[in-house]
């Protein structure tokens, strides 16, 4: 038996004649509701499982022309940011959600719940070891947010970023130019896809054996700075341009280790700045400083799988956010690994005046834990990761615990197989994710803010 030929890119382009021209080989949407309605579905199996990296991109650029057709624009939210520094926004906390799997059906029900509410900024992020493990390289990420859009009609600012862009301590000890080269690679990738928020992470360099906190935040200052020279050189949109400046963030703390203070957010801040400026005197820096007050990624697993209760250090978060705006003119301090927190302690960031809260794993455990979720697929999941992670298990450990921790993994694997769960179960576990997603944002004053986004980016006006 003969095996179908594979799809050469110009087979590719007549699929899709009806609703773009190819002009010189650049997209050019020419029908954008028939594109919408007709085409999108199909475009997005190719830019996901195409095996033709050729198609991949050209997928990619086509879904890219029309979002941009329609009005949308990848956007970086520094001015909005740079706005609360100054004082003149407050009272609602930007939500940047880590989409690790179902990412278009995930991206449309965020639009839907922030539609319900008159919402306005929220950021769609995937962390450096996320694109590992879910399969999604920047291009793809981007894609399917843009895609998102279109198929709920949203126009104007759209904003997408890269999350904790680290650096690993033992490879940056081994060989540490190789290290950068690697996170600049990934940087350019990111920004060739339309990113324009960067999340730097190099807190993964603190040491605590110097007692200068100087010396203890030298490396992680000297490397923020080095990448945020590098993202100002590839990036030369002027800060009002088609665009917007990139944001780039750091941060003081990693995540699940001691709580930051003042004094650190200082010392770092002096060695970034001083580094900063001897490369280059005019780059603007960070516009936001991620610390740590008593979260972890993804919660702690007690032996039945319940999460362990977090006593999170909210006026440490206050007296941050407040230090990195007075002294800094930043728009405040950034709280990761929250979203397996209790409900009723949402309302408490805007009122502490944090600036952007990172989600992940309770949506994660929202999909997976959904009394609608195919039994037959959680098992073969189960499955997987006994016989593929076995040799990863603590002693000790209970298998609920093993399979919380892991089971973020199973993404990539799975992409596939998530996709094809019937649509009417796809459907009952995103409409409760929507109601998820409307309690959240509402919780971090988010209702009615809309305006914001009219108010300082020219594109959604």
């Amino acid at each position: 038996m003969v095996g179908k030929a594979p799809e050469t890119l110009a087979d590719w382009q007549k699929r899709y004649r009806y609703v773009a021209e190819f002009p010189g080989g650049s997209p050019a949407v020419t029908d954008l509701s028939r594109f919408v309605k007709e085409s999108l579905s199909e475009l997005m199996d190719d830019l996901l499982f195409s095996p033709d990296a050729d198609i991949r991109t050209a997928s990619f650029r086509l879904i890219r022309e029309a979002f941009q057709h329609s009005g949308g624009r990848l956007a970086s939210i520094e001015p909005l940011y740079r706005a609360i520094g100054r004082g003149e926004v407050t009272g609602f906390t930007v939500p940047a959600i880590n989409i690790r799997g179902l990412t278009f059906l995930t991206v449309r029900r965020i639009f839907r719940a922030m539609k319900a509410i008159s919402g306005g900024p929220v950021l769609f992020e995937l962390a450096k070891s996320e694109i590992g493990y879910s399969f999604q390289r920047p291009m793809e990420y981007a894609g399917l947010v843009m895609a998102g859009a279109l198929a709920e009609g949203v126009s104007g600012p759209v904003f997408v970023q890269g999350d904790h862009y680290q650096f690993n301590a033992k490879s940056y000890a081994k060989d540490p130019e190789a290290e950068i080269l690697g996170l600049k690679k990934l940087i350019q990738e990111s920004i060739d896809a339309g990113y324009r928020n960067i999340d730097i992470d190099a807190s993964t360099l603190v040491t605590l054996e110097p007692t200068d906190l100087r010396d203890q935040q030298r490396e992680n200052g000297r490397m923020t700075a080095l990448l945020t020279h590098f993202i100002r050189q590839i990036t030369p949109d002027r800060p009002d341009g088609p665009h917007g400046l990139v944001s780039v963030g750091g941060e003081i703390g990693e995540v699940g280790k001691e709580n930051s203070n003042p004094a650190e957010l200082d010392a770092f801040m002096e060695v970034y700045q001083e580094e900063l400026s001897r490369l280059d005197p005019r780059a603007t820096g960070i516009s936001k400083i991620s610390v740590q007050t008593g979260t972890s990624h993804g919660g702690v697993p007690l032996p039945d799988g319940r999460i362990a209760p977090v006593n999170l250090d909210f006026p440490t978060l206050e007296a941050l956010g407040e230090r990195a705006r007075s002294r800094y003119h930043m728009g405040g301090a950034v709280q990761h690994g929250a979203s397996t927190l209790p409900p009723d302690l949402f309302d408490h960031f805007p009122r502490v005046g944090t600036l952007e809260i990172h989600l992940a794993t309770g949506f994660q455990n929202a999909v997976f834990d959904h009394p609608s979720f195919p039994q037959a697929l959680k098992k073969e999941m189960e499955a997987y990761m006994t016989r593929e992670f076995a040799g990863e298990r603590k002693a000790g450990e209970t298998e609920e615990q093993f399979f919380y921790k892991n089971r973020k993994r199973l993404y990539g694997p799975f992409k596939k197989a998530l996709l094809e769960i019937p649509a009417p179960v796809l459907d009952r576990i995103m409409q409760d994710l929507e109601a998820t997603f409307v309690s959240l944002f509402t919780k971090l004053g988010l209702s009615k803010t809309s305006s914001v986004l009219t108010k300082y980016f020219p594109e959604a006006r």
